[in-house]
């Protein structure tokens, strides 16, 4: 980003004047940045395109208003001084010299031209690339072409042997002369193999293709069936016996397949995506599969439809999955109709996620019914979606604390329900129907399809208080009167806004931070200063209370000017106070410090107040952070 740094400290130095006149210089490389989007490989190119679009956009709003009349010219240097503020523009940059402009418009198109020149030489150097392969190693023109074209990293090294020199065409031709080059890293990294998977593959006794005669007529058995050459490689990495086979074989084997009743497109697929079955005898799993399609009224071929190269296939689980269903009770008529329509089970990981809900159903509880009702009328929905929206709504039952009983029996129940529903947070509900974990469970319960309104994307509408709801704001409130809070005071407001739980489990709290040591008076500030401290369990402010106390060693009455300490994790506060008494230890920190001025700073404001004040304070934070989090 070199480039870019220099040109942007270049244009932000420019006036509206300036600017415009540099705009029609950037305009005329707009179609030579086009083009390098093709080669974006190398760092130079993609700095050309940076340094050109965005210069570009830095100028347009200037170069815009050129037409504009005197009155309006006027009027645009105000708005583009305005812009020129907000943008970081210095107002000194209308007042640089004419010999200062010129020299900076000189710069940065150098750095435009540098970066010309930079994709003429890769043309230079692949041209120089093909005619060593073709007219001096002797491979054919369509192999030696694509493998000047597709070997950008093998064609950077080159390029970093003869970068000083002016005519790069030349300069490599000559080194070719007088440096043979080992071509199978072009040709590895032509067939889609990168430098760290085709290293190994790299044969320590050769250099040039030719002297492997089965490898290159192999390869161009694959490549005139049908295979792209970028494909290759992939074939290569995971069957590469099949480049040793004698004349005449791997067509052989290739043709075998045709035989099965597959098209010549479907049989490049399946090559592609399963190297392994051109190793050996015809593939007995690919052809169990086949067969079991012939037996539920579906062609062959059909498979070449639905595959993908891009994936790897396991031939033997596909054809579990197949004996799977049919022990399950489905019909070959059936089966037919659940593939066709649900082509995902078989593809999607081979079977891996339909055996995943299998295991997931079996476990709570689910029979051999239950899976038929699933599959049988399974949601217009992909089985990978399916499968991680099932597992999500078995966090979502877990996290509103249902039953575990509860849970087994809608989840077996309803399976259909959870897989389709991209549920929200339950936090997010809580909130927009202001409800608490019980009464969710409850109306879930009673109507599972209510599921179905909580999904993301959806609107979501306060609910109508319950019985339930006004009993524990009752209760609440004579908690709080009971406690000296004034009855319908904004102290009040804030407290039941923030009160989650009901008036007893609220009394025990506070009855437990009396017993702790605090004045009853004390608490009582505490809970207007911080409502949220009593929506902790007895527990949890026992934990924290110790922690203070006993770790950190600060005073029980800490807590009445700062009670929010209760509100964070000890993780977070003991993550602080390490850092704190590292600095604190090494004079960088003040001693004695108050509880709120190490915790209630954002992590961004507690960098710069204290990490940052040692120079290895950073170092040390980050190694607090991950030891706290691995413990």
């Amino acid at each position: 980003m070199t480039h870019w740094r220099k040109t942007l400290a270049l244009v932000s130095r420019f006036g509206s004047v300036e600017t415009r006149g540099l705009s029609k210089a950037l305009a005329f490389y707009a179609a030579d940045a086009l083009c390098c989007r093709k080669i974006s490989t190398f760092r130079f190119f993609r700095d050309l395109c940076v340094i050109e679009s965005s210069a570009s956009k830095w100028a347009s709003p200037f170069s815009s208003k050129r037409a504009c009349s005197s009155h309006a010219s006027t009027r645009s240097s105000a708005k583009t001084s305005s812009f020129a503020r907000s943008r970081g523009f210095s107002n000194e940059a209308t007042a640089q010299s004419p010999r200062a402009v010129e020299e900076d418009q000189e710069a940065i198109l150098e750095l435009l031209q540098g970066a010309r020149r930079s994709s003429r030489s890769v043309v230079e150097a692949q041209e120089a690339l093909l005619d060593y392969l073709h007219c001096t190693r002797g491979l054919n023109f369509p192999d030696a072409e694509h493998m000047s074209k597709h070997s950008p990293v093998f064609l950077q090294k080159l390029l970093e042997k003869v970068e000083k020199e002016e005519e790069i065409g030349k300069a490599l031709t000559r080194f070719f002369r007088y440096h043979p080059i080992n071509e199978f890293e072009p040709f590895f990294e032509s067939i889609g193999l990168k430098p760290g998977e085709f290293n190994s593959f790299l044969p320590r006794d050769l250099m040039f293709l030719s002297d492997d005669e089965q490898l290159l007529e192999n390869f161009r058995v694959l490549c005139n069936y049908g295979i792209a050459r970028s494909k290759i490689g992939k074939i290569y990495r995971d069957a590469t016996e099949i480049f040793k086979y004698k004349s005449g074989v791997l067509l052989l084997k290739l043709q075998a397949y045709e035989g099965l009743g597959l098209s010549k497109s479907s049989v490049i697929k399946v090559a592609a995506a399963t190297p392994v079955v051109l190793i050996g005898e015809v593939n007995g799993e690919l052809v169990k599969v086949l067969e079991g399609l012939d037996d539920f009224g579906i062609q062959r071929d059909w498979i070449g439809s639905v595959l993908s190269d891009k994936k790897f296939y396991d031939w033997r689980r596909m054809n579990a999955l197949l004996q799977f269903f049919i022990e399950l009770g489905f019909s070959k008529e059936e089966m037919g109709d659940l593939i066709k329509w649900h082509p995902d089970f078989l593809l999607d990981g081979s079977g891996k996620m339909v055996f995943s809900v299998v295991a997931l159903l079996s476990k709570l509880g689910g029979g051999k019914k239950d899976l038929f009702d699933l599959f049988s009328n399974f949601p217009n929905i992909t089985i990978g979606n399916f499968t991680k929206n099932f597992r999500k709504g078995l966090l979502f039952l877990i996290e509103i604390e249902m039953s575990p009983e509860d849970i087994e029996k809608l989840l077996v129940s309803h399976p259909e329900i959870f897989g389709s529903c991209s549920l929200k947070k339950p936090n997010s509900i809580f909130t927009y129907l202001n409800v608490g974990k019980k009464r969710l469970c409850r109306i879930i319960q009673e109507d599972p399809h209510q599921l179905k309104k909580y999904t993301l994307g959806t609107k979501l509408y306060r609910l109508p208080n319950s019985g339930a709801d006004e009993r524990s704001l009752r209760e609440k409130k004579k908690f709080l009167i009971k406690i000296g809070f004034a009855e319908e005071s904004e102290d009040m407001k804030k407290a039941l806004k923030v009160f989650r739980g009901k008036g007893d489990e609220l009394q025990h709290r506070y009855n437990f931070l009396v017993e702790a040591g605090l004045d009853p008076n004390d608490v009582v500030n505490m809970i207007k200063l911080a409502p949220q401290v009593l929506n902790q369990k007895i527990d949890v402010l026992e934990r924290k209370i110790s922690f203070l106390v006993n770790n950190l060693e600060y005073p029980l009455s800490s807590l009445v000017a700062f009670p929010s300490y209760m509100s964070y994790t000890v993780e977070r506060v003991k993550l602080r106070f390490l850092m704190y008494n590292w600095l604190k230890d090494r004079g960088k920190a003040s001693p004695c410090l108050a509880l709120s001025s190490v915790l209630a700073c954002s992590d961004k404001v507690f960098m710069k107040k204290f990490v940052n004040h040692h120079p290895e304070g950073p170092e040390v934070w980050e190694n607090f952070k991950k030891a706290l989090s691995l413990g």
